[in-house]
């Protein structure tokens, strides 16, 4: 097996801006060749802040900024191989595609020939060849921010960074374009770094991602590592939908909620006596009935019972919204609409739930 090679190291960086802000707070990151990275969280939790001191709008106020082992936090944006596109694609509306294209290239004062062969691959790479002679105002979103992501690729950057770049499309548009840019992040070999406050289209695009709050790095991993096994309440709420019991740890494989003991997964290093939180994903959650083969009922070393307040209908699943006496916040109950053509559930009815101790992740913070 390959070793990874990392192209990008953040060691310790910070961002403050006089005494009383720091935007960004001894951030350590480390984002490796050919991957694609998101950078993640709510408004104003630091995320924009770091990508512009990675392309050098933005001086860091401590830290190092390595790229291929090389500090460049001193050098200014137009002395680093890397591209920022913003959620503006900021084309040339009197120029063709071929041209906005080429416009950096012919910036850089390269041979005529080179630029034609690297305008050429960009545009097949990016399906944009039947394209290459409109303007950007004969061009639909999808279009032109295609064309704003090719300008950016046929620089060949070490890496590039985008900045909420599908904030502008609709919502089917832009799920289309979140696999169109993993397909051209693919085929480019160039390293991605997304930034965005969308969980799904981090979810969807990247290979890790950091989840990102006050400015700090809550959590960074895999898309899966994220969502099946959050650290900390905010990354189990902020990624994804959680139904979350508040409880004490009973024991290594118990969690006492409201006087009931609830069987978990044992986990190392937790005291007993310690407050802790249970987080179980609405998908997790398995309606139980009269129909449910003996063996999965079996598998669920919890079964609560509660009563349905409300039934919001998705297409693909069905979200049944459950009063347990285990917290005063109904639990979430994700049902798949194949399954919800054999069973009805109403307003008011009661309904039984169970879950499988594994499925409960047990949290200390």
């Amino acid at each position: 097996m390959s070793e990874v090679k990392n192209v990008l190291v953040l060691d310790k960086v910070s961002k403050s801006y006089g005494e009383n802000l720091l935007a960004v707070d001894n951030v350590s990151l480390s984002i490796r060749e050919n991957e694609f990275f998101a950078l993640l969280g709510p408004s104003g939790c630091g995320k924009t802040t770091l990508l512009r001191m990675l392309a050098g709008f933005e001086t860091p106020s401590g830290g190092c900024i390595y790229l291929d082992g090389t500090d460049i936090s001193p050098l200014p944006a137009n002395k680093r191989p890397l591209n920022l596109m913003f959620q503006s694609y900021a084309l040339f509306p009197n120029m063709t595609v071929r041209k906005n294209i080429a416009y950096g290239l012919e910036m850089e004062k390269l041979p005529a020939a080179e630029i034609r062969q690297r305008v050429d691959e960009v545009l097949a790479t990016a399906q944009l060849g039947e394209l290459a002679e409109r303007k950007p105002d004969q061009l639909s979103g999808g279009q032109r921010q295609r064309v704003a992501l090719a300008r950016a690729l046929v620089k060949r950057p070490r890496v590039l960074l985008l900045d909420e770049p599908l904030g502008a499309l609709d919502k089917k548009l832009r799920e289309k374009m979140q696999l169109e840019l993993k397909r051209l992040q693919h085929e480019s070999g160039i390293t991605f770094i997304i930034v965005t406050h969308d969980q799904e289209e981090a979810l969807v695009m990247s290979d890790r991602m950091a989840v990102l709050d006050g400015g700090k790095v809550c959590q960074c991993g895999s898309p899966a590592e994220l969502y099946e096994n959050p650290n900390s309440r905010f990354v189990a709420n902020f990624i994804g939908v959680s139904n979350i019991l508040e409880g004490v740890r009973e024991s290594d494989n118990s969690v006492m909620v409201r006087n009931r003991a609830l069987t978990v997964e044992s986990a190392v290093g937790e005291i007993r006596g310690q407050a802790v939180a249970l987080v179980i994903r609405p998908e997790r959650l398995q309606v139980l009935s009269s129909a449910t083969p003996l063996a999965e009922e079996q598998a669920c070393a919890n079964r609560v019972d509660g009563q349905i307040v409300e039934v919001a209908y998705h297409g693909l699943d069905t979200n049944l919204h459950v009063q347990t006496a285990l917290s005063d916040k109904p639990l979430i109950v994700r049902v798949p609409s194949s399954q919800f053509e054999y069973a009805q559930f109403e307003q008011g009815a009661s309904i039984r739930l169970g879950w499988q101790a594994r499925h409960a992740r047990v949290l200390t913070r």
